[in-house]
């Protein structure tokens, strides 16, 4: 019999199981009677190399993701120029290869894709020859549907619409919500505040363009991870302070919340993978016109901004990740200043586990968690 790490698990997504061919065909031609006793959920991918001394608490499946973004053998990011850290392989390209390694493919969705460009017109303060945005669509669906503006990651220097897709895939198959992706301006071609200010002027588009896009303009979250998170409590900043209207919902997973790199889980996690300090000093490096520009509003939303009158937020943590302290200090300012919020850490997950669905169980538990909250948010 093949070993159980061969295998991907099973797992369901979008009310949809899913039994891997390969799955089928191992277990049917078992000869051992204790192989009877191997569930779906113990078919995982998995990997025989010892665990990180940074995480020996990491779960398998995450840890196997991990492990082939360390095979892919990137040298540290800040050797490189920012367009030389854009071509290197990504969390992501970990999924794809872990996959088409145990003959896996990945989860099929019932989605139309398109892209269009926001008019300069609309991002005045932006980009003025416009925006790329790529817009996820249940396929089939009909009426007025509510709509998800979501934030890449990527520290503002790298990350593009098609590292983070799976996320915005799952969210629009899971919530039957419109999901609209910005491919927003990157430093330090664009320094701060651009992809803020690309964010926000996306969002507006969205609301004045709603009719057009079939969109219910009363119902438009908006959502991001890492500096998209954070990009996601900007957008509504900036909409408290020019007077327009909030959006329906934060979701904000494992968002940049404070420019403090001394916190407990900076110290803790300071040399994890795929997201160490190094990384984020190189980061905000290259987007910060000075170091100034982390203690704005928009940066430090836990020491400087006033969050009260946003709208109800999830916030969504991973254990191994640097930015784990601040995601909860996030949940307790925005409490304390009267917003609703549902935060859940997943333990054994690392930065980025968001979108390795495919891969990490807990990273489908965590998609549906977001869908259902946001789902609620659009009651």
């Amino acid at each position: 019999m093949f070993p159980v790490s061969f295998f991907r698990r099973s797992l369901t997504l979008g009310g949809r199981l899913l039994l891997p061919a390969a799955l089928l065909l191992s277990l049917a031609s078992c000869d051992n009677d204790d192989d009877e006793n191997v569930s779906p959920n113990d078919a995982l991918i998995t990997t025989s190399t010892a665990k990180p001394a940074f995480a020996p608490d990491i779960d398998d499946q995450m840890w196997a993701v991990v492990d082939q973004f360390i095979k892919f053998g990137t040298p540290p990011l800040p050797t490189l120029t920012p367009r030389q850290a854009r071509m290197a392989p990504s969390v992501t390209d970990a999924v794809e290869t872990l996959l088409a390694n145990n003959d896996q493919s990945a989860e099929d969705f019932n989605l139309t894709i398109t892209q269009q460009v926001i008019p300069g017109s609309y991002t005045p303060q932006s980009a003025p020859d416009g925006l790329l945005v790529r817009i996820y669509k249940p396929a089939g669906a009909t009426g007025t549907l509510p709509a998800i503006v979501y934030y890449h990651g990527g520290g503002w220097v790298i990350g593009s619409l098609d590292v983070y897709e799976p996320s915005c895939k799952a969210l629009a198959q899971n919530t039957g919500a419109v999901v609209v992706s910005l491919d927003y301006r990157l430093a330090p071609e664009a320094k701060f505040p651009a992809a803020h200010e690309d964010a926000f002027a996306a969002y507006k588009w969205m609301r004045k363009q709603a009719a057009t896009l079939g969109i219910d303009s009363n119902k438009i979250a908006v959502a991001g991870e890492s500096a998209g998170g954070n990009m996601a409590v900007g957008v509504c900043l900036l909409a408290k302070e020019r007077n327009v209207a909030q959006p329906r919902h934060i979701l904000a997973v494992y968002p940049v919340s404070n420019n403090d790199l001394t916190t407990a889980s900076y110290q803790q996690y300071a040399n994890a993978v795929p997201l160490n300090k190094a990384n984020v000093e190189y980061f905000t490096g290259l987007y910060f016109n000075s170091p100034a520009d982390g203690d704005n509003r928009l940066i430090s939303l836990t020491d400087v901004a006033n969050l009260q009158g946003l709208p109800a937020t999830t916030i969504i943590g991973a254990q191994i990740d640097l930015l784990q302290t601040e995601g909860a200090q996030l949940r307790d300012k925005l409490t304390a200043a009267g917003v609703t919020v549902n935060y859940q850490l997943y333990q054994g997950t690392t930065h980025e586990f968001f979108g390795t669905y495919d891969v990490v169980p807990k990273a489908a538990e965590a998609q549906t968690y977001a869908a259902d909250r946001l789902k609620a948010a659009f009651q």
